[in-house]
């Protein structure tokens, strides 16, 4: 295969290659409706798609109707050139094209273009907007809160070190229906509790990662009555309990450690589940919550999981003699096997050592660390039987993401 951008490959059940020279090239794409080259130029961010646009006179203004803007300051060589660029797309775009869609990721999340950014996205009607930047709440327009095109919207705000975002707790987007948030302190009401989402009437999508509840009992009620798929990411200590009164719910995936207790769990609807779990070298408590969570799964048809939840959860004290009284109409187990990180298992191998009494079985169990030896095996040896053990026909498959990773590069 060549590096020339005018050969174009037939597929492999034929033999023959068809070269042809860029005029024909560029004949061909130019022949394609202004709404599929806007549609293709949507995929490319705001610098690469008026690049992209000098390669044809007919496409030299295109890029001013564009449906998508996706400002990225790592796309640049400073960030002084990143703000000149957003200004001149801002003031040279189109604007009677309505907006669908805008990503805002200035370098190292700061950017005195906040305010001008949202002010354009909401007054051109904006449907989908994603922010991710660093400072104060306040440095945000309300306006976002109460914007009634917005269907989709994903607002990471880092506070900086020892500092908390407060989720709003007056809001009016009754078009949502995908919530991405990050870095969010969500706080408990006079009711002594933090219900932040009961008002969102459409939403189908939710994503938490790396958020915390303040006050009262730090419980999270993740009440709503039309919520399909619900994400949480969680790297770090925010304890807090999660309790779910989701009627619609159907898909609920987990990374991160499990330091979160479900309770007074609704969720029957339930039918698929995702974790990839991590853990602390101390305290204890993560394979107990996970364990606790396979408790609440009592209607799910497909599980998915990868080697490191495998292993977190076999740190259950007699885990494998305990019955399991859920996961009795499981129909799919799917294990995701990948390498275990060094800092994974180093706290592994921390946990272990605690339970280990023996000083030679500790010197061993630290050699073999050592020597990458451990943990073997990668799947722990009777963790799949257990959790089979109420849907013994379930079929199971090992994914090797490595394997998977390499044959797309082959492609």
């Amino acid at each position: 295969m060549t590096d020339s951008a005018s050969e174009i490959i037939i597929p492999p059940t034929m033999t023959k290659r068809i070269k042809l020279s860029e005029s024909e090239i560029e004949d061909r794409l130019g022949d394609l409706p202004e709404t599929v080259i806007l549609h293709i130029l949507s995929f490319l961010n705001a610098k690469q798609a008026v690049e992209t646009c000098v390669l044809s006179k007919r496409w030299k203004d295109l890029w001013k109707r564009l449906p998508k803007l996706i400002l990225c300051s790592d796309d640049y060589g400073t960030y002084k050139i990143f703000t000149e660029f957003v200004s001149k797309v801002l003031a040279l775009r189109d604007s009677s094209m309505a907006l669908q869609a805008l990503d805002f990721k200035p370098q190292n999340g700061r950017s005195h273009m906040v305010k001008r950014i949202i002010n354009y996205a909401i007054s051109h009607n904006v449907q989908q907007l994603g922010l991710y930047v660093n400072g104060h709440i306040t440095e945000i327009p309300s306006k976002v809160f109460f914007c009634r095109t917005l269907t989709h919207l994903k607002l990471s705000i880092y506070p900086g070190i020892n500092r908390e975002t407060m989720f709003p707790k007056s809001l009016n987007l009754p078009a949502i229906t995908n919530l991405q948030l990050e870095h969010f302190t969500f706080c408990v009401g006079d009711d002594d509790r933090a219900e932040p989402f009961s008002n969102f009437n459409r939403l189908n999508s939710l994503v938490i990662s790396k958020c915390t509840v303040r006050g009262g009992r730090h419980t999270l009620y993740i009440s709503n009555a039309t919520l399909i798929n619900l994400t949480i990411y969680d790297d770090g200590y925010n304890f807090y309990k999660i309790n779910l009164c989701t009627p619609c719910l159907c898909t609920f995936v987990f990374t991160g450690i499990p330091y979160h207790r479900l309770s007074g769990c609704n969720a029957s609807s339930l039918k698929h589940v995702d974790i990839d779990a991590d853990l602390f070298s101390y305290p204890d408590d993560p394979p107990l919550f996970l364990f606790s969570w396979l408790l609440e799964f009592a209607n799910i048809k497909s599980l998915t999981v990868s080697a490191a939840t495998l292993q977190v959860l076999s740190l259950v004290p007699d885990l494998l003699n305990i019955k399991l009284p859920s996961l009795v109409n499981l129909k799919s187990l799917r294990v995701i096997i990948k390498p275990l990180g060094y800092g994974f298992r180093k706290r592994l191998c921390d946990v272990k050592l605690r339970k280990v009494k023996s000083k030679k079985k500790a010197a061993r169990l630290r050699k073999a660390f050592e020597k990458g030896l451990e943990p073997s095996p990668l799947v722990p040896e009777g963790i799949v039987d257990f959790l089979l053990q109420n849907s013994p026909s379930a079929e199971v498959d090992f994914i090797d993401k490595e394997m998977l990773a390499r044959r797309a590069r082959s492609l």
